[in-house]
């Protein structure tokens, strides 16, 4: 069967001599992998369309639920500037690579095609990228059922002043003064911190606008959400580590 999607390039891998097979991030066919025959080789027409964070509308052949092969393609958005800067290229891979793992084969992706493509956009305008990448990463944790509670005491389900708070990544959710006890390296939160997780968890970034941050609130949302991601999820992505050496050398 022919299929004529709109996607993001999420993955390239090199396969064999001269081809290459890329995983696609759909608008409305989910992630699919697809197989483009010499793309790297000297000249070919679908080199450029091999790149990550490609955005282009391809047309693949395939049958059953395996491996595409392309028969077309066309470049609606390159995301070039990304490619060419370092840390804009760090902050992409890892947004690509963290939904490559949790998007499961031919899951419905009109909603993660929608957000990754905000996240890309926003990167390459220059946005904070710590930002965008913890709200990416809180639409991760909500879609795969790890979504924080932010807005209760995750023990006894009270309302407290953000004061009092502290939060939790292995329980889940933000902890009172009186239930702190039941996980003592539960982490202080500041008010102006947990507002803006509370903000990350009820937009979406489409409707990210500039977002002015403190060093010390970004440092803290940072250190929270890679708890949670940790906790909740344990994955160990490759461009997590990049990342790590990038604000090592405080590059």
């Amino acid at each position: 069967m022919l299929y004529r999607v709109e996607g993001i390039v999420i993955r390239s891998m090199d396969y064999g001599e001269g081809n290459a097979i890329i995983t696609l991030c759909t608008e409305n066919a989910g992630k699919v992998g697809v197989l483009v025959r010499g793309a790297k080789k000297v000249k070919s027409r679908h080199a450029a369309l091999i790149q990550p964070f490609t955005v282009g509308e391809f047309v693949f052949f395939r049958g059953g639920s395996g491996l595409g092969t392309l028969n077309a393609g066309e470049i609606k958005e390159s995301h070039h500037a990304l490619r060419t800067d370092i840390v804009k290229a760090a902050y992409a891979s890892y947004a690509c690579e963290l939904l490559d793992r949790v998007l499961h084969d031919e899951e419905t992706g009109s909603f993660w095609f929608r957000q990754l493509s905000a996240c890309l956009q926003a990167l390459e305008e220059g946005k904070d990228p710590g930002v965008i990448i913890n709200m990416f990463e809180m639409k991760i944790l909500q879609a795969a059922g790890y979504a924080p509670e932010l807005n209760a005491c995750i023990v006894c389900g009270r309302e407290r002043p953000d004061e009092e708070l502290r939060i939790s990544p292995r329980l889940g959710g933000v902890l009172c003064r009186a239930c702190k006890h039941n996980d003592p390296p539960a982490m202080e939160i500041s008010p102006r911190s947990l507002k803006l997780l509370r903000v990350f968890a009820m937009l979406d970034l489409t409707r990210l606008g500039n977002v002015d941050v403190k060093d010390s609130t970004r440092e803290e949302l940072k250190k929270i959400m890679r708890g949670f991601m940790d906790m909740q999820l344990g994955l160990r992505l490759k461009s997590q580590g990049f990342l790590d050496q990038l604000d090592k050398y405080d590059i």
